[in-house]
């Protein structure tokens, strides 16, 4: 099965996929890591945004991720004098996956601070959901002091929590916390119930197994 992982991060949620998988990670630091935890995966440094419209026909599974800091509570609690509109491409993904693309799809957010444009299908913890099928998804306990970890000993609890390991920290632009990339991660159990899910596993389509 050929699966497109738009925004791609660490890939905590593809961890545990059995599939033919192309990543697309605008960060190349973000990228390396991902390629040295995935290094069977097709991994480009692009905008993941562009490239789904240009490329949505060649997959059976698409999963996105857009960027969450203009969304989330914490982003207008914490840094209020930074001002700047919720960047709409989440809900352009949305409408365009569901009007044009004839696989399973799957998009992902956080909770915002405002009233979704588009009701989420799904809420799993601090995970929103709008998908072309319904799953059923237990959420996965954070470690103790998830939002705040920023620490060498934080980010390792982090790194554990999700089973990515890498040496050193990694940082999102001018972010000086070393677990905000950590912390976008969905958790490989969430993507994996998530996943294996899809409709498109019981039509006889997919040849790959759990």
């Amino acid at each position: 099965m050929r699966v497109l992982n738009l925004y791609a991060g660490l890939g905590g949620n593809r961890k545990y996929w059995d599939a033919d998988v192309t990543a697309v990670e605008f960060d190349p630091k973000i990228a390396n890591i991902y390629r040295e935890q995935y290094p069977d995966d097709d991994v480009y440094v692009e905008d993941a945004h562009k490239f789904l419209l240009g490329n949505y026909k060649d997959f059976d599974f698409i999963w996105s991720s857009p960027p969450c800091q203009t969304h989330s509570k914490m982003s207008k609690a914490t840094r209020h004098k930074l001002v700047r509109y919720p960047d709409l491409k989440l809900y352009e993904e949305i409408m365009f996956l569901d009007e044009y693309f004839d696989g399973d799809w799957v998009v992902e957010n956080v909770v915002p601070y405002y009233k979704p444009l588009i009701t989420p299908d799904q809420q799993v913890g601090r995970h929103l959901f709008w998908s072309s099928y319904y799953f059923m998804v237990q959420d996965v306990e954070s470690p103790k002091g998830f939002i705040t970890a920023g620490t060498v000993a934080d980010t390792q609890k982090l790194k554990e929590w999700l089973g990515i390991h890498y040496e050193g920290n990694i940082y999102y632009g001018n972010n000086h916390c070393p677990g905000q990339v950590l912390r976008n991660c969905v958790h490989p159990d969430i993507g994996r119930d998530i996943y294996w899910q899809a409709p498109i596993h019981d039509s006889g389509q997919c040849t790959t197994e759990q």
